[in-house]
């Protein structure tokens, strides 16, 4: 008794957590656009790039700060032991009073106000950094739009394949249901009813490996959206017709624009080309002005030592150069000119690569509307066939196999007008990847 009270303690207790989660689970209808917005502000990897730009705009600051004075202070306060006084071979010593306490105080300005470029290329690569950083943000950025746009696009399919197949298990029942009527009259086979109970199975079985799928792309999406996993994602209709017509020269002109790869590949050229200025900013002097206060005491330099305070200040200009850059700096400097060239065959391969991506793109966008086409012809020509196999079924002019044959057919032909459609959708939107405008 005790075993099965527990048993039913148990189930009402799984019952009851089912009916919270139940609860807890919402519907949400978003479009593309809305899931742009809800990335930007959830998204773990855009909010990292987004803090690494950040950062490196920082970084420009630090480099900048090169152009502000150089400030030292220092202050030092000691107690003074008493001197001795000896001749060279350290006879006749003598002790020679100094004041107890001793204060020390310097204050030192100094402004580069020439280093060859040193400091202006330093920034400017600073910032080139931080453009990188920028760029490497926006391309995050993209890379987790097409994987949204890819993800909703394949749930928009999904859910069009649930209608289908709820459409196909609906006729298939009534086909059931009619062959049970003609079994029960004689004119009927029972293994033609075993057969079509065969195909409701499958599609049952079918539907429940999409709606298994449904879920795994939800989980996908609302993890890519940082909003709750009980979220269930409703997706807006899409229509081709809406879909902004390019010709291949258009795509390719926003693609020399706005692809993030060519932008970075430029910045990777204007960094190389710096690298070199900053390399020859070596074998230039360096100037800079500078002032400097000091206040001591006591004063030692006398004996016995005056306990008074010494003061003085100063103001010049001072100029350094290393010599040694000028041979050891040959070698760097052929080492970044070969850099730059590095750098602007590689932006060379990067617009190749571009060019032939979106050529490509667009031929498989162009192709994309004649499957269209040719699908939604082999759907007609299926739905023709089945009513015609079905008529002549019903005239006992067909086997069932012809009746499974021109469903499965009809089947096949609407799941492929759906992928056509989602086909067409997803090269449009690769497009506006390729070319950094999504």
């Amino acid at each position: 008794m005790r075993k099965l009270y527990s048993l039913v303690m148990l189930l009402c207790m799984a019952s009851s957590v089912n009916f919270i989660n139940a609860q807890t689970v919402v519907t949400q209808r978003l479009s593309i656009e809305e899931m742009f917005e809800l990335a930007e502000q959830n998204n773990l990897r855009i909010k990292a790039s987004n803090t690494a730009a950040m950062e490196a705009q920082e970084n420009v600051k630090v480099a900048e700060n090169a152009y502000l004075p150089s400030i030292e202070a220092s202050l030092s306060l000691s107690y003074n032991g008493d001197g001795i006084i000896m001749d060279r071979n350290f006879g006749n010593a003598f002790k020679a009073e100094i004041p107890s306490f001793g204060n020390n105080f310097s204050l030192e300005v100094s402004q580069v106000i020439y280093a060859g470029g040193a400091i202006s290329n330093s920034v400017k690569m600073s910032e080139l950094h931080s453009q990188l950083a920028s760029l490497s943000a926006d391309q995050n950025k993209q890379e987790v739009r097409f994987l949204i746009v890819g993800n909703y696009l394949e749930l928009c399919k999904l859910e069009n394949q649930l209608g289908i197949f709820d459409k196909h298990i609906e006729l298939t029942q009534r086909v059931l249901d009619d062959m049970r009527v003609r079994h029960e009259q004689g004119t009927a086979l029972h293994n033609d009813i075993t057969r079509y109970e065969l195909k409701m199975q499958n599609l049952e079985y079918a539907k429940t490996q999409i709606i298994n799928a449904k879920q795994i792309i939800n989980n996908q999406l609302t993890f890519a959206l940082g909003i709750s996993q009980n979220t269930i994602i409703l997706t807006d209709s899409i229509s081709i017709e809406n879909l902004i017509e390019k010709d291949s020269q258009r795509w390719q002109d926003d693609a020399q624009s706005s692809a993030i790869p060519i932008k970075m590949a430029e910045k990777a050229v204007e960094m190389s080309e710096y690298k070199v200025k900053l390399s020859n900013s070596g074998r230039l002097p360096k100037i800079a002005l500078f002032a400097f206060d000091n206040l001591n005491g006591p004063v030692t330099i006398e004996i016995p030592a005056i306990d008074k305070n010494f003061n003085y200040w100063g103001v010049g200009i001072g100029v350094s150069y290393s010599f040694d850059k000028l041979y050891k700096s040959n070698k760097n400097i052929r080492a970044d000119n070969l850099g730059v060239q590095k750098a602007n065959e590689d932006m060379a391969v990067v617009k190749e690569q571009m060019l032939l991506a979106i050529q490509a793109a667009c031929i498989k966008y162009e192709e994309s509307f004649t499957l269209l086409e040719t699908k939604e012809k082999s759907v007609e020509l299926a739905n023709q066939n089945y009513d015609i196999v079905s008529y002549r079924y019903d005239n006992d002019l067909a086997l069932i196999t012809d009746l499974l044959d021109a469903s499965s057919q009809k089947l096949e032909a609407e799941l492929q007008v759906i992928n056509a459609r989602i086909n067409i959708l997803y090269n449009y939107y690769k497009l506006h990847y390729i070319s950094g405008t999504l």
